[in-house]
């Protein structure tokens, strides 16, 4: 009988979703016994997920530099916000309408700006961050530089882990279908990719607009959170804090999304006992990663939890001979 080597492929993404799913119950399930600071933290930890593992299905997986994450982030919070706040729908229902929003704008942001490559997209993303932040800061509707105050602050440490989940079984089985694959294929060669027929710009749009839905949804779930949001929430700082994240991961690894966003919300919260020198131990402990892991914590590889637990199957077949 031969052996698939797809189907023990898909094994392993299946045990990543299985563990990824138990850990993070396991954290909710814990949570209702903590104080009100470690949910907090808890549910920071999970809004980054989201924004991680979105902007990674545009950095890693398609290959494309994105640098205006917290523009997406901004329009689904306002959205969701002023939805609540002016219309009273509940949080569900607010949350998908910023994400919707924030969508179709990377939708209309994707198709002039993702025909641009490498440096010169990413300056395209970051003006573009800028330019919806700097909108914002000017409206009367989201009372400018004062902020938007006056937010249901419904989200919960359950709601947000659930989001969180959901983004991470998305974007993994999506990474296992067809287009998955097409999108892999852009990262890898977009020449070749349209020499063998896909329809690169069409893809790339469709990874933008993805990543942008849920950077929408962790706007609003931050929005609901916090109770007020101002612009300076959302500066440019905030799109590279969520870039480190995927960097320091591995582009193109869910897994490494995930440990480095845990890593990098939790650490300098454990830090926050030094001080004035919290910021810099904070710098310091990046560059020695970055230094002796350059690829990021998992690189392009995913966690297979057999081999993390020392592959139980060899075990066995040791003991049968």
């Amino acid at each position: 009988m031969t052996n698939n080597p797809n189907k023990k492929n898909l094994d392993g993404y299946v045990t990543l979703i299985a563990v990824v799913v138990l850990v993070l119950l396991n954290v909710v399930l814990l949570a209702g016994k903590m104080p009100t600071y470690y949910t907090g933290i808890l549910r920071f930890m999970g809004i980054n997920i989201i924004l991680a593992v979105s902007l990674n299905l545009i950095n890693g997986i398609t290959g494309q530099f994105s640098l205006g994450h917290a523009g997406f982030m901004a329009v689904g919070a306002y959205v969701s916000a002023l939805v609540s706040i002016h219309l009273g729908w509940p949080l569900v229902f607010a949350l998908l309408a910023g994400a919707v929003a924030a969508s179709l704008l990377g939708i209309l942001i994707g198709l002039p700006t993702l025909r641009l490559r490498g440096d010169y997209l990413a300056i395209a993303t970051l003006g573009l961050g800028e330019i919806i932040r700097v909108v914002i800061l000017n409206l009367d509707i989201t009372k400018g530089a004062r902020g938007l105050g006056g937010i249901p602050r419904t989200t919960t440490v359950y709601l947000v882990e659930l989001f969180a989940i959901i983004t991470i079984l998305f974007t993994v089985n999506l990474m296992r279908s067809t287009h998955g694959r097409a999108l892999l294929s852009i990262r890898e060669d977009e020449i070749a990719a349209e020499a063998m027929g896909i329809n690169t710009t069409f893809y790339k749009v469709f990874a933008f607009s993805a990543g942008a839905f849920f950077a929408g949804i962790a706007g609003g779930l931050f929005a609901h959170s916090m109770g007020y949001i101002a612009p300076a929430n959302f500066e440019f700082m905030r799109s590279i804090e969520i870039l480190v994240m995927v960097v320091l991961g591995g582009l193109g690894s869910i897994t490494g999304s995930v440990i480095a966003t845990v890593v990098l919300t939790i650490l300098p919260e454990a830090l926050r006992g030094f001080a004035q020198y919290r910021m810099v131990l904070y710098s310091a402990m990046l560059i020695a990663i970055m230094l002796f892991r350059p690829s990021g914590l998992m690189g392009t590889r995913e966690l297979d939890v057999r081999q993390v637990l020392g592959i139980f199957k060899t075990g066995g077949e040791k003991d049968a001979s």
